[in-house]
């Protein structure tokens, strides 16, 4: 499990990355994933990520942490589909509204998030003195 979290968070540093460059490309994915199905489907994988984040806790160098984190990502992937198709749009329609600044800060956050799991999912190394 440890190295599935090492890979969601090297995707989680791609995907911010693109999305730092360009607004635009992540605005008009998140636009043709807004139906009723494409909820769902979000839901499940953020069920399925936060879950690989609970069980690789405990091989990592901050096992509270991840686990906590994965924790909210399972309520997050939860409440999706209460959340519902006309809150998702209006949330995405406001940050095309918003510019691109919004996103790129966004994205930057993201890619913090992500060096955090690569930093806390990576094996240890070792010291030899």
């Amino acid at each position: 499990m440890r190295l599935l979290g090492l890979v969601i968070g090297a995707l989680v540093i791609l995907a911010s990355a693109i999305s730092f460059a360009v607004p635009e490309l992540r605005l008009s994915l998140e636009r043709s994933v807004m139906t009723s199905t494409g909820l769902y489907a979000i839901a499940g994988l953020r069920i399925a990520i936060g879950l690989v984040f609970v069980f690789a806790a405990p091989a990592s160098r901050a096992p509270r942490t991840l686990h906590v984190l994965g924790l909210i990502v399972i309520v997050a992937g939860l409440s999706t589909p209460w959340f519902g198709l006309a809150r998702a749009r209006a949330v995405v329609n406001y940050l095309a509204s918003a510019g691109p600044l919004l996103m790129r800060l966004e994205a930057v956050a993201g890619m913090a998030l992500g060096g955090f799991l690569v930093y806390v999912l990576r094996a240890p190394t070792r010291r030899t003195t």
